[in-house]
């Protein structure tokens, strides 16, 4: 369904079926979604790294355990004009990475992936046709101890997650703006409901997950945050912005071997 402005998707969600954190089945986002004049979205889970629920199986199992959050919202849109699409949250120390253009197929052939470097993950990922994406750079939370910035390993930042305060939002946006990567914007949503939430606009109909990442890589979407209707680009946000306040966490910015960068 298109919108006045474009194609809207969310980039950022969680099922029951593999994080532990969500509350929403996969079937459960397709309506919902639509109501709210979203074309797709996408199914980005723990990974088993993280916040997951999904037990510890043989690979081959445990992956398809994972994904199962992903192929229930798939079945669900059958018929609708929505559409699913897979992606990863994949954690190391805390930092978080958004995973988009890889699937199912790639998580099989790399049964090695938990005890691999950044480097080597971001490696891979490429190889795959995917990028990798650091999701909400700036989050603070009780369970984290210091926030860990990783530029040379970073093909792009989110810069809008609606489940932040808004200065952390800020102070990510100022750091992909001083990187000059590409930007995203995604609800980390894990439920239904109608808060503000946020998304990528784009001018096209997205075709897969492959077709994200080039369009992410090419810049051709629009960070917005969706509230009471209205879908508003967050360069144009300043609250969202503009940093008022620092991070009262230790930060640390890393090399492509995971070694201390000289403090800004």
């Amino acid at each position: 369904m298109m919108i006045k402005d474009g194609y809207l998707y969310e980039t950022h969600l969680h099922t029951a079926q593999a994080s532990a954190c969500g509350i929403a089945n996969g079937e459960d986002y397709i309506d919902h979604m639509m109501s709210l004049g979203y074309q797709g979205m996408f199914v980005t889970d723990h990974f088993f790294n993280g916040n997951s629920c999904v037990p510890a199986l043989p690979w081959k199992e445990r992956v398809k355990w994972y994904a199962s959050g992903y192929d229930r919202a798939f079945a669900a849109a059958e018929g609708k004009d929505f559409d699913v699409f897979f992606g990863i949250e994949f954690n190391f120390k805390g930092d978080e990475y958004l995973l988009y253009g890889v699937g199912v197929d790639w998580l099989l052939k790399n049964e090695d992936l938990l005890g691999l470097s950044r480097q080597e993950v971001y490696s891979r990922v490429h190889e795959g046709g995917g990028i990798m994406v650091h999701a909400h750079p700036y989050r603070e939370r009780g369970y984290l101890s210091d926030i860990w910035l990783t530029p040379e390993v970073t093909d792009g930042a989110e810069v809008y997650n609606a489940a932040n305060p808004d200065y952390q939002n800020a102070l990510g946006y100022v750091y992909a703006e001083g990187l000059d990567v590409p930007m995203t914007a995604g609800s980390d949503i894990h439920r239904l409901h109608h808060d503000a939430m946020g998304g990528m606009l784009f001018k096209r109909r997205i075709k897969d997950e492959r077709d994200f990442a080039r369009a992410i890589l090419g810049r051709e979407g629009v960070p917005v945050r969706v509230f009471e209707g209205r879908i508003e680009p967050v360069k144009g946000i300043r609250e969202l912005t503009d940093t008022k306040e620092k991070p009262t966490l230790p930060v640390h910015r890393l090399d492509r071997e995971g070694k201390p960068l000289p403090e800004m």
